[in-house]
């Protein structure tokens, strides 16, 4: 019967149906009652990681869907248009700040290929270069707060190990120097493009940059203000979350009046809620499995079986590097998370990966399998946004896989650059926490025998009979405080 199913998915089931499908076949071949189907179900809806996500998904489509890309590309322009390879690099800013929001660097092609594209093309910028730079860039700013992969790979990892050892905050801080190192690598091959080549830049004016941060302010000051809220942790992620959209709810509709809150509105939220109801129905259908697998037990037998191949850390984090760019081309990402991170997680604690390590590696390798030939989907988005053939889409992104994976290498090889930062932020308020609980225990303990902090010095170190005295004949607690036998 799976076989059918498998079947049935090649030929276009949704995945979701295919899932749903696998795990009630499985249930019934273990005679499992298909009732506790939705304990899994009602457990990760109580996860508080999923509450922003359908708040951020909707505070990206405002964006998108606003005149801000149009304000921000021209704020970028009046900073670093003046510099080499100028308008390129703010291609890349832009494209890097829409998928942060929007969660999907599709969007972020459709949104801002049909705006950036034909400026290029005016500035002689090499039609290869433009395609691929419009391509790559759209993926980059799945690292950075608020991205909505980073709470389902928080959420998966949680419920998978039962565990706290990945949260949305650690992993944003963990993501922060990969996301702008690889944002760095192409804004400095786009430099390097523009000089080469020998593109007119243009003049800096004052007055440019006054007017256009005029326009672009409230957008602007946005990524400042997430992370200062999330770094000072005044506000909790759902908190952040509803500020973001109440933010730019008057940002767009009471200041710049870019959505009519009557004919707009019910279509963005619509939209919005679409995206969110495929990721949740996804994971919702994936997660009973994951009882079917541990009771089979088949991470444990995978991990066996290919402990025999890999027997270093260092080959592990080169085999999972080209697995995962494998599983990025062939599934959206979302998918991706939830079917294949269950099964990574005994591998990488039998090598002794971090866990927010593990997710920036995931992580970065999904954005670059979204690109990478033959079936990356952001080949195809951008074949049909650009009007261009799928052949020439592929030799236009070669370039920046190549430098792109160079950086994953190092992402991958250097820790350091994903764990410092959380290190300094997380790990030591867990430790004050946890200091905190321990003496919170130790105070309920007193309590709870009836003892009190401070001992009065005429009971003679023993305890009164409100608490339980020692009896003085037989050394044994009287009945206010119970009896040894």
């Amino acid at each position: 019967m799976q076989f059918v199913v498998l079947l049935l998915a090649v030929v276009g089931l949704p995945l979701f149906v295919v899932i749903a499908l696998l795990a009630l076949f499985s249930y019934q071949g273990l005679d499992w009652p298909i009732s506790s189907l939705f304990n899994d179900i009602d457990e990760l809806a109580d996860k508080a990681h999923l509450l922003p996500i359908p708040l951020f998904t909707f505070a990206g489509f405002l964006l998108a869907r606003s005149k801000a890309p149009d304000r921000l590309v021209r704020l970028a322009d009046a900073i670093l248009g003046s510099a080499p390879g100028g308008l390129a690099i703010v291609s890349v800013c832009a494209c890097t700040f829409f998928t942060t929001f929007t969660g999907a660097s599709g969007v972020t092609i459709i949104a801002l290929g049909g705006l950036l594209y034909p400026v290029l093309m005016k500035r002689n910028y090499p039609e290869q270069f433009s395609l691929g730079l419009l391509t790559s860039s759209g993926s980059l700013g799945l690292l950075f707060f608020p991205a909505l992969p980073v709470f389902i790979f928080a959420v998966v990892y949680g419920f998978a190990t039962n565990s706290s050892d990945v949260t949305p905050e650690g992993l944003f801080l963990a993501g922060l120097f990969p996301g702008i190192l690889l944002t760095l690598v192409l804004c400095g091959y786009a430099a390097y493009v523009g000089n080469k080549h020998g593109i007119e830049r243009t003049t800096f004016s004052f007055q440019e940059l006054r007017e256009a941060f005029r326009g672009a302010i409230w957008e602007a000051m946005l990524p400042g203000l997430l992370m200062g809220m999330l770094l000072s942790g005044l506000c909790s992620l759902n908190e952040i979350a509803t500020l973001t959209v109440v933010y730019l709810m008057i940002v767009e509709m009471v200041i710049h009046r870019d959505i009519h809150p009557w004919k707009d509105l019910p279509r963005l939220v619509a939209e919005s809620m679409v995206l969110v109801g495929a990721i949740i129905l996804i994971m919702t259908m994936i997660m009973p499995t994951k009882d079917v697998l541990e009771d089979g037990q088949i991470p444990d037998k995978i991990l066996e079986y290919f402990s025999q191949f890999i027997t270093s850390k260092m080959a592990f984090l080169l085999v999972l590097n080209v697995f995962l760019l494998v599983v990025g081309c062939l599934m959206d990402i979302f998918s991706a998370i939830v079917a294949v991170l269950p099964l990574l997680i005994p591998f990488a604690v039998k090598f002794d990966v971090d866990p927010l390590h593990l997710g920036v590696i995931f992580l970065v390798n999904l954005e670059i399998g979204y690109l990478t030939p033959p079936v990356g989907i952001n080949l195809f988005i951008s074949s049909f946004q650009f009007r261009k053939p799928v052949l020439t889409v592929y030799r236009s992104v070669l370039p920046f896989i190549a430098l792109l994976f160079a950086t994953l290498m190092i992402i991958t090889y250097v820790p350091a650059l994903s764990t410092w930062l959380p290190e300094q932020f997380i790990e030591k308020s867990v430790g004050a926490e946890e200091v905190l609980d321990e003496e919170d225990s130790a105070e309920d303990m007193l309590e709870e025998y009836g003892a009190e902090e401070n001992l009065e010095p005429e009971s003679g170190g023993n305890l009164d009979e409100s608490g339980g005295n020692l009896d003085d004949d037989d050394g044994n607690l009287d009945e206010s405080g119970g009896k040894w036998n």
